[in-house]
């Protein structure tokens, strides 16, 4: 239980990317949008370089013990799905979509998390369900608070990543990668498709 409460505080850390960046630009620090790009892309890199070098070089760190899950042991972690996948948003959608679907998977995740039983069911139960959708909408509501459909669509997209395992063989798709993405691109369509 421990460990989880852990797993769940560095979780919301991420949370922090997206303070830096809206702090810097509200004291004109100089942080453009490109900038913040380059910089989770040194990142994502950073984290990918250090998954390489446990898996395939053996390196160990303490750390690991308390903050990847068992199955997690011997494959690419969720941290480092976590890294790509808000580099992926912040890369391909402007910041009023992607700094939302960061804070839906950096905060909203783990809250759902802590409404959930932790068990592996293919769709999660309505308590979860419903934690995810308000807190993402709560989320997505100051950055798109003039597209109403675009912080339902955003709420929507987060849930079912959150919500619905997708299994693609034998392999489960950590919802680490799917929240940003799944809420940045139904965001997008909300946003800019012709209705």
């Amino acid at each position: 239980m421990a460990d989880e409460l852990k797993r769940r505080l560095v979780h919301s850390s991420g949370s922090g990317l997206v303070a830096l960046y809206l702090l810097a630009n509200y004291f004109d620090l100089g942080l453009t949008w490109r900038g913040f790009q380059i910089l989770m892309v040194i990142l994502a890199l950073g984290v990918i370089g250090v998954e390489f070098l446990r898996l395939r070089v053996g390196l160990e760190w303490a750390i690991y013990d308390k903050l990847t899950r068992e199955y997690e042991q011997n494959r690419f972690a969720g941290y480092g799905y976590y890294m790509v996948s808000m580099t992926i948003a912040v890369l391909l959608f402007p910041e009023e979509i992607a700094l939302p679907a960061m804070l839906m998977l950096a905060l909203g995740d783990p809250i759902s998390g802590a409404v959930s039983d932790n068990s592996l069911k293919r769709i999660k139960g309505p308590k979860v369900l419903g934690t995810m959708f308000v807190v993402s909408a709560l989320l997505a509501a100051p950055f798109l608070y003039e597209a109403p459909l675009a912080v339902l669509a955003a709420a929507v997209g987060a849930t079912i990543a959150d919500g619905v395992t997708l299994r693609l063989g034998d392999f489960i798709v950590d919802d680490n990668l799917t929240i940003p993405i799944y809420a940045s691109a139904l965001a997008y369509l909300a946003l800019f498709l012709p209705a």
